[in-house]
């Protein structure tokens, strides 16, 4: 299928169909709120709250107010009632009461790496719904979704059209008459001879000779420059992904797919893709969603309603099931004053990342007010609402108001929809005036920030709400290097605190020590979106290459933007130039660098790193630095600004203070700070305001709906159900439903299970099921080698995640797991029974061949980060039946049931080792056929020996249900079929 021309995707028939009944029908609960608006000669329809005639809703913070409308509008006494209604609109009392509401978001947003794994399952849902006697075609989207590729490409190539060949002077900076080209290159083209190393550039042949040189071995070879390079490499690695995903949006109705060199997904959604107001058969509603990535809350920027689920959860959204969800409470964040002329919104973000973490929001809402928010542009809130998951909360909400409106007109929005979405907006008191106080909702909690007490920070080494104020940074790392093992330690003995690795790069000497840069990335939707901080990396650049100081050549450097947009007022601007001189070339349009698509360190760094077992570090605009994320060899990363990225790059270390020590220096030896070259506000602002027009929309979103020549070519089946390719490493028919028969199974007991691992705290969902580069010693490397692959084809397991087998052997194959049995990092467990160390997926075969159930032990926040179906479907496929931690995140604790895996928690104050437990334990678990939500169950230890009681984190009565099912998707399949 040719990608929509659509903005507005419409459901499909039988959606609008029912939609237009519950309109029309005298018996829908809430008729009496179907209002009228006229509006540009148009006649629309919509459901007011406000003819509730209940003082209570004026009270209601803005983002409970979306969910008010929406069970109004979807009350239909099955999935929502009319007590749903009261209980939101009794919200003030509701809140901290655990009740349970329905929401039936208006769309669904998916990504490649989350989105593969969904239309996987739905191929496998029409095979079973087949053998189980039902019509497979019934098993489609039924609200709109929108699947944005963006997650595959890999930053192979960099530096590729900008190499620099020339020793810089003991500032850094260029001496007179030297160039930072390739003309430099005094030999001609050819190999590089890494070949047998696996540079990809040396592997690819019948490509135009450039005379370029391989930015891993630095010698001149035949390559394209570094952004064609790395999408032809895309194509190449996932042309079996993306025949498959066009087979879905072909098979499956109501999906929309933007095709990979795009953009990144929730840029895309924020430029393109949000409607603010939906507009279906001349009925209005509010924009809402839910997506499988966690950083889905960056569209709440926008004053769109959304966040992000696991991908199990979204697919029963898609087949028209409402989310189950507890009331939330909702953190007024009141922001005042103004910000520095020298910080950035990215400052601002990790500042209230730190702050909110701190508070403790976990579960909650937050939604910004205050008169300092009408300073932010819409690109500013939506860098706020980008890392809500950071600070934990499961929305951080800015209601729509004017600043809104501004940016749908310079993005290029359609100006008819704008006049209905203001209307309809004001019209149901959703529409936001921030200096207005009489505006201002009740909230749960108010907190506060001044922006002018915002400096500029980075957050690191390993947490992303670890924020250090930038001249704190030299000492904070420093101390980091002394300190015991931990989110803000390394251990490094101190008489190796100093150690320095020469190595030769590019025929000149180098070193590097301990926090030296060898990775710095512009990436990464955070801050891609944002004009503010793009456009200051590119003044900045201008001033340093201006200057004369450049980038260590042996530094990774690269810039991947998250739409063609950038590039766009990039170039408008003429500030391109400078940092392609500073090796930031666009590499690609994807997420790249933030979700450890880093590609390899060149090899004379990645050896200086291993041999001096360095604290090398990544410096990235990105929005999640978690340990082993980024890099294998970068043991310490940092989250910042594009022009603070830059400005590591140029000084080639964190372990400096800028307010002291110079950047480097000119050809006359004056020495430049970073402060001479730090643009402010003001001159950002004056370069956004020219460069940054709505006819670049325009041009860039018009050509995104032709798609690219390489996916228009890709052939793929017109067969409703998926043909599945058994020789196929990528895709592959799951066995979720294999064993499932049409009755509802009985619940079974957990008899004496084994701990397949303790585990500590903050275990995250990279830790269970890493997204990079399969390690070749891994299980996952060697099934693949046993099809035939070698190292270079391997991928990463996120282009895999369609493909069980290799996902099973990747659960809890981070080489940063940190397990209790094992007492260091490795991705290695105990067999209990003999005391073996093996492989973690290679010991759950080995519990199974032998009969025994297998559960885990978790300390407190188990399954943090990324929002990942894989990080429960793993765990599910290694037979673990049972999870007990201190406490759990959102989005992995639904997946958790979703996939039939049993959530339990120690009692407060208890934990693992307050119990006394080992590990080495065996467990029985029994629930009773009656167990109700929040239930308490003893769990008994080696027998009768003792027993321990714990929660049962089955939150809402519909978690019940799927988990009675085996898991959603069970449940969904059974519900086809009775259907």
């Amino acid at each position: 299928m040719q990608i929509s021309s659509r903005v507005q995707a419409l459901p499909v028939q039988a959606y609008v169909q029912n939609f237009a009944r519950k309109m029309a029908d005298p018996a829908h609960p809430f008729q009496q709120c179907v209002a009228s608006l006229e509006v540009g000669g148009e006649s629309f329809t919509y459901y007011n709250p406000l003819k509730l005639n209940d003082p209570r809703y004026e009270r209601l913070p803005f983002s409970i107010r979306v969910l008010l409308e929406s069970a109004v509008r979807n009350c239909d006494n099955f999935q929502v009632h009319p007590k749903d209604v009261e209980n939101i609109l009794s919200w003030e009392e509701t809140q901290t009461k655990a009740v349970e509401v329905p929401f039936r978001p208006a769309r669904v947003i998916l990504q490649d790496f989350t989105g593969v794994p969904a239309v996987v399952d739905f191929a496998a849902m029409r095979d079973a719904v087949k053998r189980l006697g039902g019509d497979p075609s019934k098993i489609n989207p039924v609200c709109p979704a929108d699947l944005v590729i963006d997650h595959s490409v890999q930053v192979d190539v960099s530096r590729s059209t900008s190499i620099v060949r020339n020793t810089p002077n003991p500032g850094g900076g260029l001496r007179p008459g030297q160039t930072a080209s390739r003309a430099n290159a005094a030999v001609p083209a050819k190999s590089c001879g890494g070949a047998a190393k696996g540079c990809n550039i040396c592997l690819n042949t019948g490509l135009p000779k450039l005379e370029e040189i391989c930015p891993f071995h630095q010698q001149p070879t035949d390559c394209q420059d570094a952004l064609k390079q790395n999408q032809k490499l895309e194509f190449q690695r996932n042309q079996e992904r993306f025949q498959f995903l066009k087979w879905g949006a072909k098979a499956l109705r109501n999906m929309l797919i933007v095709p990979p060199g795009s953009g990144i997904v929730h840029q895309v959604n924020l430029e393109y893709l949000g409607r603010v107001v939906f507009n279906t058969n001349g009925t209005l509603y509010p924009d809402s969603l839910v997506g499988t990535d966690s950083h889905t809350t960056m569209i709440n920027g926008l004053g769109i309603l959304g966040w992000g689920v696991g991908g199990i959860e979204a697919e029963a959204v898609m087949l028209g099931q409402a989310i189950s969800m507890v009331l939330p409470q909702v953190v007024g964040y009141k922001i005042t004053g103004q910000l520095n002329q020298l910080v950035t919104s990215t400052d601002v973000v990790l500042t209230i990342t730190k702050h909110l973490r701190q508070v403790g929001v976990v579960g909650k809402f937050v939604e910004f007010f205050g008169p300092g928010v009408s300073q932010l542009s819409i690109a500013d809130r939506a860098t706020i609402s980008n890392m809500c998951p950071e600070y934990g909360a499961t929305v951080g909400y800015f209601p729509v108001d004017d600043m809104s409106m501004v940016y749908l007109r310079q993005t290029n929005r359609d100006e008819k929809k704008l006049v209905y979405i203001e209307a309809y907006l004001k019209a149901c008191n959703m529409y936001r005036d921030f200096n207005n106080t009489d505006q201002d909702p009740n909230f749960s909690q108010i907190v506060e920030l001044d922006l002018a007490t915002v400096v500029p920070s980075v957050s690191g080494p390993k947490r992303p709400h670890d924020r250090v104020p930038v001249s704190d940074m030299k000492q904070d790392f420093q101390q980091c290097l002394a300190n015991k093992v931990g989110f803000k330690g390394f251990a490094i003995p101190k008489e190796k605190q100093s150690s320095a690795i020469p190595f030769t790069y590019n025929d000149k000497e180098y070193a590097l020590s301990h926090g030296s840069v060898v990775i710095a990335a512009i990436t990464s939707c955070t801050n891609t979106s944002n004009p503010s901080v793009m456009l200051g990396a590119g003044l900045l650049a201008k001033k340093v290459v201006e200057a004369g100081l450049t980038v260590k050549p042996y530094i990774k450097t690269s810039l991947s933007p998250g739409s063609g947009v950038v590039t766009y007022y990039l170039q408008e601007s003429g500030v391109t130039p400078y940092l392609k001189q500073l090796g930031f070339d666009i590499v690609g349009y994807g997420c790249m660098t933030c979700i450890g698509n880093s590609g390899p360190l060149p090899e004379p760094v990645a050896e200086a790193v291993e041999k001096g077992d360095l604290v090398a570090v990544g410096v990235l605009s990105g929005n999640r630095n978690f340990e082993g994320r980024i890099h294998p060899l970068t043991r310490a990363n940092y989250l910042a600004s594009p022009p603070l990225v830059i400005a590591y790059a140029i000084a080639g270390t964190v372990s400096i203070d800028f307010e002291t020590e110079p950047l480097g220096k000119t050809a006359d030896g004056k020495e430049i700070f970073l402060r001479d070259v730090w643009p402010t506000r003001a001159e950002i602002q004056e370069v956004e305001r020219k460069n940054v027009v709505p006819a670049m929309f325009k041009d860039v979103y018009a050509r995104i709906q032709d798609g690219n020549e390489a996916w228009n070519n890709l052939e793929a089946s017109d067969a409703q159900l998926y043909p599945w390719d058994p020789k196929s490493t990528y895709i592959k028919s799951p066995p979720f439903f294999e064993e499932m028969t049409a009755e509802i199974p009985s619940l079974q007991a957990i008899t004496d299970a084994f701990a397949l691992l303790n585990l500590g705290d903050s275990v995250t969902t990279d830790h269970i099921s890493p997204a990079g580069s399969i390690a070749r010693n891994s299980p996952a490397a060697r099934y693949l080698a046993s099809k035939g692959l070698t190292p270079r084809d391997f991928n990463s397991y996120g282009s895999r995640r369609g493909n069980d087998a290799v996902m099973s052997r990747g659960t809890f194959a981070n080489i940063r797991l940190l397990n209790k049995f094992i007492g260091k990092a490795s991705p290695k467990t105990c067999h209990v029974p003999s005391g073996d160390t093996m492989d973690v997926f290679d010991a759950a075969v080995r519990y199974r061949e032998e009969g025994q159930s297998v559960i885990i032990l978790a300390g407190k926040e188990y399954g943090s980060g990324s929002s990942r179906d894989w990080a429960a479907k793993g765990p599910w496929m290694q037979g673990i039946r049972a999870v007990i931690a201190e406490s759990y995140e959102r989005i992995h604790r639904s997946n958790l049931v979703g996939m039939g895996i049993i959530p339990l928690q120690y009692l407060p104050g208890e934990t693992a080792e307050s119990l006394g437990l080992t590990g080495k334990e065996r467990f029985t678990i029994q629930l009773a056929d009656d167990i109700q939500p929040g239930q308490t169950i003893d769990i008994k230890v080696n027998g009768e020996e003792r027993t321990f009681k714990a929660l049962v984190r089955f939150d809402t009565p519909v978690e019940l249900t799927y988990f009675s099912h085996g898991g959603i998707l069970n449940y969904m399949v059974r519900r086809m079929i009775s259907a």
